[in-house]
């Protein structure tokens, strides 16, 4: 087929179904009467005449035929997920499928197969195994590599008892710290560090994963180390430079992530990277491997640090408040929370940032357990390189990469913002004043 061919899909109405194309389902390939090859002329009917077969032509999936099995259908879909650069496709059986672009929901044309047949192609995916875990929990988590299309982090889950999954598409390689809009400097600084738990936070899809990838591999091309990530499941996949890598997978390669944290002190670590802290068990087992000279990144689902640190004493009674406080203090390198916003030209998310990292006040704070107090001291900006989302909102607002109407939805605090950046463009030295500097890719 051309090149110029029309894609199958009609363009998309934003946040509306495509109607179905008109043209049929497939078509078959046009082919120049200067293509064929030449061939002696010969009787009709002679001994010499041959009857060469039809070519048979491989028809491209529709993302509206019913023609295609159901893991054709599920291709297709992916391939306009890479075409949209869309960040994650959802499919429900028997629903409509779509995809999220720059934060918001597009519905594309066409019909998840029915229980059966998605449970069949889930089935063909994932194995066997992981499909009794979804039979038993309702939900598990792999990686998936397509031909042509990327990799991709599915999570198959239940709705209503029937099959639905998630697929987010996973970058090829790992991003660079400076190409992020982060707080690139303090970041490298953290990559870098002999000890400490540096944990990035934010609710699911702000680009927790992205930063920590980015570190790892700032840190691959500047240091010798051995780094072990237990992951859950593998995603982004390092190429070795100047680190050792080693990738393990709950599930896979280790039954938990307490006793891939367990074994990994035997494994001669540098770095430790845990997917997420979930229990009290994995919050020990970081604190007991920072204590004995090991650097360890972790995540958790939480929108700032005062939350980050109220989630964390939350997994333990409250008789050992106290000394978990205390082993935070002491341990905690940096609290990086992150929540993505759209761009002013439209296309894309910036990510906006709390920074708290441990200076002598946030240490104080945190072993008198004065958590409530760790806003009001970032917020301040009396603490030389701590970042407010206020700051880092007026920031963006000032490099001209979101809407001040943007920023003010996205800040906890929208009135001291908004002084803030009448405060700035008047001039005041205080609003001036700043640690936040951003790589913004040109713009």
């Amino acid at each position: 087929m051309h090149e110029e061919e029309a894609h199958p899909l009609e363009s998309l109405e934003q946040g509306q179904p495509a109607e179905p194309p008109g043209e049929p389902l497939y078509e078959e390939p046009h082919v120049e009467e200067d293509q064929h090859e030449l061939v002696p002329e010969v009787e009709p009917g002679s001994e010499h005449e041959q009857v060469l077969p039809e070519p048979e032509v491989e028809p491209e999936p529709s993302l509206v035929g019913t023609q295609i099995s159901p893991r054709h259908k599920l291709e297709a879909w992916l391939a306009e997920m890479v075409r949209l650069q869309a960040s994650d496709l959802i499919l429900r059986a028997g629903g409509k499928p779509s995809c999220r672009v720059d934060g918001r929901i597009h519905f594309l044309p066409g019909k998840v197969p029915g229980a059966g047949p998605l449970y069949e192609v889930l089935e063909g995916v994932m194995g066997a195994h992981r499909m009794e875990n979804w039979d038993e929990g309702g939900s598990v988590d792999t990686a998936l590599q397509f031909d042509g299309l990327g990799r991709f982090r599915l999570n198959a889950y239940k709705q209503m008892g029937e099959p639905a999954l998630v697929l987010r598409r996973i970058q090829d390689d790992p991003p660079m710290l400076s190409t992020l809009c982060l707080p690139t400097v303090h970041l490298e600084r953290l990559s870098l560090r002999k000890r400490g738990i540096v944990l990035v936070t934010g609710v699911a899809g702000s680009g927790k994963s992205t930063t920590l990838a980015a570190m790892i591999q700032y840190m691959n091309t500047h240091a010798e180390r051995h780094v072990i990530t237990l992951e859950d499941p593998v995603e982004m996949i390092f190429t070795e430079d100047r680190c050792v890598i080693s990738q393990r997978e709950i599930g896979t390669d280790c039954p938990d992530f307490q006793d891939g944290l367990r074994h990994a002190l035997r494994q001669s670590p540098d770095v430790i990277l845990i997917g997420e802290m979930r229990d009290a068990e994995t919050v020990n087992a970081a604190l007991d491997a920072t204590e004995t000279g090991h650097l360890v990144f972790s995540t958790l689902h939480t929108v700032n640090a005062t939350q980050t640190v109220d989630r964390i004493l939350s997994f333990f009674g409250s008789e050992q408040h106290v000394q978990v406080r205390q082993r935070l203090s002491d341990n905690l390198a940096a609290v990086l929370s992150q929540r993505l916003v759209p761009r002013k030209s439209g296309t894309g998310m910036v990510p906006a940032v709390e920074l708290m990292l441990s200076t002598p006040r946030i240490r104080e704070l945190l072993y008198d357990g004065k958590t409530a107090d760790l806003a009001r001291v970032i917020e301040s900006g009396t603490e030389e390189d701590l970042i407010s989302f206020n700051m880092s909102l007026r920031t963006l607002v000032d490099h001209d990469l979101i809407e001040l109407e943007v920023g003010l939805a996205a800040s906890d605090r929208p009135e001291e913002l908004l002084l803030g950046l009448r405060g700035y463009t008047k001039g005041s030295q205080a609003q001036r004043r700043g640690p936040l500097r951003l790589a913004t890719n040109g713009e």
